[in-house]
């Protein structure tokens, strides 16, 4: 069938482009400065020692001309800032290479292996140019408050811009555009954004912020640029750096004579301009040996300027509010950019020979079918096929029911312990209905506790029940404890528990029933269904060898809170040939580092000699032991989350550790090999190509849906997927890179087993948009950040010395970042199931 994608063609002409050079002294701290010095650069020289010469810069080091300039190096001066806070810079302009442009038409061709990236880039950054100059430039993504904003809370809003990315595809290069939204400060006085900030109703003078509140401003303002409107006529800028801790009415600073004076005394004196917020902070600018202060009543946030830092939950919804948009509203918004941008209008684009097509391409797709799933034989459907990429537990049994004996339930939130018992009896009933086995009578009895002491009663609980199998968790009505309940549960007294929220618990339907029983069951050892062929064997790719297949990931810290570190999660199937059950490690690692660094390692112990451990083989040893005394002969290797400027990195490192991994179990032990990169952040979209014709109900393409052609790598094994059926907006399909495959998958091959896969998700009756082992992997390493954050009283996961070893349950050699707590080893199979 015919899917339309988000790319446009973009032709190019055999022009002279000529790459140079760009080094600045003083080194400016931000692209945006290095765009104004560049911008002053051509208006003063452009006509002189430029030539004549429109460029294109990149706002950092590298410039580009339609043509040679008049020089081979050359030095300029350029001066921004006014008396006392001039800067003189020094430009040089050093010519560096000729884009080839012969080379890449070959490699569009399918003529060449290697990517001219640095040709592509010079073609990006002309096509970047125009945006750069008219709107904010945050990576890859432009943004304007005229393409539309909208207030988010806290003092922020978000504005609508579009994302634009020059990419190599088989039909040769296109500009891949879609529609992006992020979080901006509002242009707002600095007391209104504390209002907004710190949630109060309104600012009082001579009420001060709590230390808490304050620590929170300053967070918030660090690095944001304001204003100042005490003084008719003229305004100054300055860069946050911090906020006082004295409040303003005890701010003083020396003189030129010597003499101290008060900020609110010198605002009169000076300005005549009464203070009024003295017992607030003040804003404080410079140095912390040269401090500039600025009472917040006279300053205001200058436009602009994006917020870099984490969202909460109610920012968050309300910007997914602002841009979800059905895939006929996308499309049409995307188009409605395009032509907005008028890329034929583009003076430099034409003297570079760049041209920009307006229309999105039509590709071929496929529709692969969806996977027969197997139920238990006691229920009266044994088995099912998926419609639309969902199905549900009506007339059927779990394929393999859990046993549980020994559970109970604890309630932290304000629900009467009656309500609580009358629930968990509803669940029991539910568990026992659809192929478990539970044991009607909790063994402990059900109580409800304080939210103020979690740890307590959960230890209390395995005090009196030891050899619990399944704990039952109603979380407190007020949000944010969860992590401290799996963090107890799973590292200190190794239980397995299920959470709820109290608000999901009052209205429970016979749905959440399902859905929760689905979640115990994994939890205690079941399954809830399999794939028929892999049960039958006649799975290609897994059943005719012992296969495991891994998914691996790595999440790293928000936005400014490096502190904490990047956490790495991997998990392996364990049951051949149903391919159903995983087991989880994790691992933490310095912050922003995408290679897993503990895949493998050695140590050296006195008396043993070279110890072998790490990721990989712990997985590869647990799988053997599951598999009587199996080794798997295939490894499939899902790594989510990795850049296209990683790959090669990634996969000469990763791919190293697997190799010695496997040989540590045995000298000859080499498995065939396939490693696959998913990618879900990115900007491409299919749309179908007569809406709400073949579409699912949310109007977006089938579930199923496979392009592999047109769009993708001129020479790479990849392929856009979209497994999974929509539910609001535009979905996304998932895209898989394949950049080594030693067991010689077909595309159709390996494309129906990730397709399959996906419907084997265990936590819910829908088939998943990423397969399942990278799924897994994500919620795992997601997980384990709820590890990092310390207890009460606890100093058990504080920054150590490199040496200590941070793979849970196990030591190891001195490469760990920081401790994670040992995850207890009956919890490693069931950890990502949340």
């Amino acid at each position: 069938m015919i899917v339309r994608a988000n790319h446009f063609l973009v032709g190019f002409a055999d022009k002279d482009i000529c790459h140079y050079d760009v080094a600045i002294s003083p080194e400016p701290k931000t692209r945006r400065i290095n765009r104004v010095i560049m911008t002053e650069l051509m208006n003063k020289h452009r006509t002189s020692s430029l030539g004549g010469q429109s460029v294109a810069y990149d706002g950092s080091k590298s410039l580009y001309t339609a043509g040679e300039l008049p020089f081979t190096v050359m030095d300029f001066s350029v001066k921004l800032g006014k008396e006392r806070r001039e800067i003189e810079y020094k430009v040089t302009v050093r010519f560096a290479a000729r884009a080839n442009l012969y080379h890449l038409q070959q490699f569009l061709g399918g003529r060449q292996r290697d990517c001219p990236q640095d040709t592509i880039q010079a073609l990006d950054v002309v096509l970047r140019e125009s945006p750069c100059q008219n709107y904010v430039t945050v990576s890859r993504s432009f943004f304007s408050a005229t393409f539309g904003h909208r207030d988010i809370g806290g003092g922020l809003e978000c504005w609508r811009g579009f994302y634009q990315s020059l990419r190599p595809t088989q039909m040769g290069l296109s500009l891949n555009i879609d529609i992006s939204s992020t979080s901006f400060y509002r242009p707002i006085p600095v007391m209104e954004f504390a209002r907004d900030c710190l949630n109060l109703r309104t600012v009082e003078a001579n009420r001060p912020p709590s230390d808490r509140d304050r620590l929170k401003l300053r967070r918030a303002l660090r690095g944001v640029r304001v204003e100042t409107t005490h003084q008719e006529g003229k305004k100054s800028i300055y860069k946050i750096t911090g906020i006082t801790s004295d409040p303003l009415v005890q701010l003083n600073f020396p003189l030129d004579e010597g003499t101290q004076m008060t900020v609110v005394q010198y605002f009169w004196d000076r300005y005549k301009y009464r203070l009024k917020f003295t017992s607030w902070p003040c804003l404080q600018s410079g140095s912390a040996a040269r401090p500039i202060y600025l009472p917040m009543e006279v300053c205001t946030i200058i436009k602009g300027q994006r917020f870099s830092r984490k969202l909460n939950e109610k920012q968050v919804t309300a910007i997914l509010k602002a841009t979800c948009e059905r895939p006929k509203e996308r499309e049409e918004s995307i188009l409605k950019m395009v032509d907005h941008n008028n890329y034929a209008a583009d003076t430099l684009a034409r003297e570079f020979g760049v041209d920009v097509t307006n229309k999105m391409v039509n590709v071929q797709a496929r529709l692969l079918p969806p996977p027969m799933l197997k139920y238990h034989d006691s229920g009266r459907e044994k088995s099912c096929v998926p419609s639309v990429g969902q199905w549900n537990m009506i007339n059927k049994k779990m394929v393999d029911g859990g046993n549980v004996q020994s559970w109970t339930c604890l309630n932290f939130s304000r629900m009467p312990v009656e309500g609580v018992r009358m629930f968990c009896g509803d669940l029991v009933q539910m568990c026992n209905s659809i192929g478990m086995v539970f044991n009607q009578i909790p063994v402990a009895e059900i109580r409800s506790a304080s939210a103020n002491n979690i740890e307590g009663a959960l230890k209390d609980v395995h005090q009196r029940v030891p050899k619990l199998q399944l704990l039952i968790v109603i979380l407190p009505d007020i949000s944010g404890q969860y992590g401290k309940v799996k963090k107890v549960c799973e590292t200190e007294l190794g239980i397995v528990s299920q959470c709820l929220k109290p608000d999901k618990v009052n209205k429970a339907n016979k749905q959440y029933f399902e859905n929760v029983a689905l979640k115990i069951n994994v939890k205690v050892g079941g399954r809830n269904t399999a794939l028929q062929q892999a049960l039958s064997r006649k799975m290609p790719f897994v059943s005719d060898i012992p296969t495991i297949i891994f998914g691996a990931d790595v999440t790293h810290p928000a936005a400014g809170e490096d502190s904490s570190g990047s956490i790495a999660a991997v998990v392996a199937s364990m049951d051949w040939p149903a391919i159903t059950k995983y087991r989880a490690v994790v691992s933490a690692q310095p912050p922003r580092q995408e290679i897993i660094q503990d895949l493998f390692w050695t140590t050296t112990d006195p008396e043993k000699g070279i110890m072998p451990g790490g990721m990989i083989r712990e997985l590869l040893l647990a799988f053997y032991r599951q598999n009587n005394n199996i080794k798997p002969q295939r490894i499939i290797f899902y790594r989510d989350g990795v850049s296209e400027g990683q790959f090669a990195e990634v996969l000469m490192y990763e791919m190293d550790a697997i190799r010695k991994a496997c040989q540590s179990l045995q000298k000859d032990y080499l498995p065939k090999v396939t490693f696959v990169v998913v990618q879900k952040r990115h900007h491409t979209r299919l749309f179908p190509e007569v809406h709400m014709k073949e579409t699912d109900r949310s109007g977006n393409i089938l579930p199923g849906t496979v392009v592999d052609t047109n769009i993708c790598h001129p020479t790479e094994f990849d392929f856009y997927l979209c497994s999974h059926a929509g539910i609001q907006g535009t979905s996304r399909p998932a895209h898989y890179h394949v950049l080594y495959d030693e067991n010689r998958f077909t595309a159709d091959g390996l494309q129906s087993l990730t397709n399959n896969l996906c419907y084997t998700y265990a936590r819910c009756t829908r088939s998943v948009s990423v397969v399942p082992p990278a799924y897994y992997a994500h919620l795992a390493a997601f997980r384990a950040r709820y590890y990092d954050e310390p207890l009460e009283g606890s100093d058990s996961t504080s920054v150590v010395s490199a040496g200590s070893r941070a793979v849970a349950g196990a030591t190891g050699p001195p490469v760990a970042y920081r401790r994670l707590p040992q995850i207890k080893e009956n919890v490693k199979d069931v950890m990502f199931y949340c």
